[in-house]
């Protein structure tokens, strides 16, 4: 398996997804062993970290995605669990230009200045304790269906299997998880971007 790795790495950021100008990003953890089991567990003791989601606590890495409207993925990258999520971002969106929507667990103004610098507007929701800006309808219809790139990482998980707490080495794990990748960029149907329930409801509001 060790020697498989490299080959698929390599396939794996030369099938890139077309830039299309609109794209998600987000992150999601990779536990490698109950909770539980984190004192005594060997495998990854030097290189897996606790780590901190929406969901709570984990031992292990995060794999951190970018992908356009299509569901096609652009890149991915992978940290150890306690890694910030925006600690990659800037080597990952090298080179792409338009809109990247993202949740608030992306928002830094000196990031979102140098992204923009750079011809990529961030485009996220705030926080609670944070003064409201106001998005274009266009963009706020764009960010609402963020939860394509939430539904690409559940195919990886349910269906493409690149998570599980049975590793015997981090060869091992690091190979199941790239085959999972490209078998996911392989997939002929991914989820994608679609506004035919609002445009039928725009159609149907014109019509009365």
């Amino acid at each position: 398996m060790p020697y498989a790795a490299i080959p698929l790495l390599v396939l794996s950021f030369r099938l890139t997804g077309k830039t299309t100008g609109k794209y998600y990003i987000d992150s999601t953890k990779l536990h490698v062993c109950d909770n539980l089991r984190i004192h005594s567990h060997k495998v990854f003791k030097d290189l897996a970290k606790r780590g901190k989601t929406s969901t709570g606590w984990f031992f292990g890495f995060k794999l951190h995605l970018i992908i356009n409207d299509k569901g096609e993925l652009m890149t991915f990258r992978i940290t150890s669990g306690n890694a910030d999520d925006r600690a990659v971002v800037r080597k990952m969106t090298a080179g792409l230009k338009g809109w990247l929507f993202s949740d608030k667990g992306y928002i830094s103004t000196k990031f979102t200045e140098e992204l923009k610098n750079r011809g990529l507007e961030l485009i996220t929701k705030v926080k609670k304790n944070m003064e409201k800006k106001i998005i274009s309808p266009i963009k706020n219809l764009w960010l609402k269906k963020r939860s394509v790139i939430e539904s690409a990482i559940d195919q990886m998980k349910a269906i493409l299997h690149i998570q599980h707490t049975r590793h015997r080495s981090p060869d091992n794990f690091l190979v199941n998880l790239l085959a999972g990748i490209l078998s996911y960029i392989l997939k002929p149907k991914k989820p994608t971007v679609s506004f035919a329930k609002a445009i039928s409801g725009m159609s149907l509001l014109m019509s009365n």
